[in-house]
């Protein structure tokens, strides 16, 4: 079988002091972390989109990446070279699992049951691949906003053809992950928004996303997917303004909509900067909702300020975000690198190294928050704050046996009152600094 990446072999761990860019320097999938082996904490994914199938376009310019990988790109060949790649590329990263949007996989055209033939054809082909190898399926979804026909939405569109062509694709995608053993399923509702109120009928469209939403989860449960599904929030780009806007307001339309036993949160790092939150902010949202149930690993770039869906290299998020996950004591779904090359990074070694920095470090902050979480300075500074609802009025706030009037009594009773304790905020700052820049 053709090799596409010959020069490449399958990356080890070497330790912090290597100098080798093919090799993890923090990523020991069997080293145990906090109970646990690195590979069980951290079930990372290839994006099948970024890393088998965006070549560097942008708005200002065309291609500077191959993804050929030898065949006529548009065709059922091209598809399946982009398999055989792909999963030489998971093994010699040693990557146990992927995502997929049905387009991924295949050349869409205009007819649905040819995309139907398709997605059969090349799901069998993915599957005999995944036999081969044990390499999973960590979650599917459809792609519901690249084709023109999606300009106004797909679960919110204004048109009931469109409607239904939208809950064809997800049938089918359902159909297909559930086929390949995917974890979970996901909704990014990618064009679920608006560009002015002027011409939208809102609680239509909440409406009716929710209404796609409740079909999928009859439909899944009946042909026995019993993984969990995912909204992934977004604020805006590329409508102005999108419903899923972030974790709060998806939580909240769940719950109002009676969804959210099927549902839990797929949470991406570059779409909660958008919403003007830190990624944990949103982890730690999902995580007290008892709504974290997968990540999408990438960071955004705050000058610029739009989704770039960068790999992930900033050690301090991703000591915060781990700390977030193993407070939730792990997550159902996994790790989605939905990161690309920069544009001007355009070899296959490019993509190892890229894979290499998000692993490396993810499993950099992993060590950091357990250690954090073992050190205990923090969390014992956390509950020094709020000791005074452990005793007294504090107590009988806490414990919803006060009331007004009492508080009222109480209030003027004691005629002021004093500061709070202080925040501490630089001092924990400073141990968090401590402990991630220590042997």
């Amino acid at each position: 079988m053709k090799e596409y990446f010959p020069n490449i072999k399958k990356i080890k761990y070497e330790g912090a002091n290597s100098k080798n860019p093919l090799a993890f320097h923090y990523y020991d999938e069997n080293k145990v972390v906090a109970g646990k082996k690195m590979k069980d904490h951290l079930r990372f994914a290839m994006a099948w989109w970024h890393n088998l199938c965006a070549q560097g376009t942008d708005m200002f310019g065309t291609d500077t990446m191959d993804k050929s990988f030898g065949q006529k790109i548009g065709t059922m060949e091209h598809a399946k070279a982009k398999v055989d790649a792909g999963f030489e590329f998971m093994q010699k990263m040693g990557i146990h699992y992927f995502c997929f949007h049905d387009a991924d996989l295949i050349p869409e055209t205009n007819d649905i049951n040819v995309n139907y033939k398709r997605l059969d054809e090349i799901s069998d082909y993915i599957l005999k691949k995944m036999k081969q190898t044990g390499i999973k399926c960590l979650w599917g979804t459809a792609n519901m906003f690249s084709n023109p026909k999606f300009f106004a939405g797909a679960g919110s569109t204004s048109s009931a053809d469109v409607y239904a062509f939208a809950a064809a694709k997800v049938k089918k995608a359902l159909d297909i992950t559930v086929k390949l053993g995917g974890r979970g399923y996901v909704f990014w509702g990618g064009r679920e928004g608006y560009e002015h109120l002027l011409n939208t009928d809102m609680q239509l469209e909440l409406d009716n996303i929710a209404r796609l939403m409740k079909m999928a989860v009859k439909y899944g449960r009946k042909i026995g997917f019993k993984g969990d599904f995912y909204i992934e929030p977004k604020p805006k780009e590329p409508m102005k303004h999108q419903y899923d806007f972030d974790a709060s307001t998806a939580i909240n339309f769940l719950r109002h909509y009676g969804l959210d036993k099927d549902f839990k949160l797929n949470i991406e790092a570059n779409h909660a900067t958008l919403a003007g939150h830190t990624f944990e902010h949103e982890l730690r949202v999902s995580r007290l909702n008892n709504m974290l149930g997968s990540i999408d690993a990438n960071q955004g770039d705050p000058i610029l300020g739009w989704d770039t869906d960068e790999f992930p290299y900033d050690v301090y998020t991703a000591t915060m975000a781990m700390y977030e996950v193993l407070k939730s004591k792990g997550l159902t779904g996994g790790f989605n690198f939905d990161a690309k090359n920069r544009r001007g990074s355009y070899t296959h070694e490019d993509m190892f190294y890229a894979y290499i920095l998000g692993m490396d470090t993810y499993a950099l902050g992993l060590i950091n928050a357990d250690k954090l979480i073992k050190d205990g300075r923090i969390e014992k500074m956390i509950k020094e704050k709020y000791a005074s609802f452990n005793t007294g009025i504090g107590k009988k706030i806490v414990s919803d046996k006060t009331s007004l009037e009492e508080l009222s009594k109480y209030a003027c009773k004691m005629k002021d009152a004093k500061l709070p304790k202080s925040n501490h905020q630089e001092l924990m700052q400073s141990i968090v600094n401590q402990i991630i820049h220590s042997k």
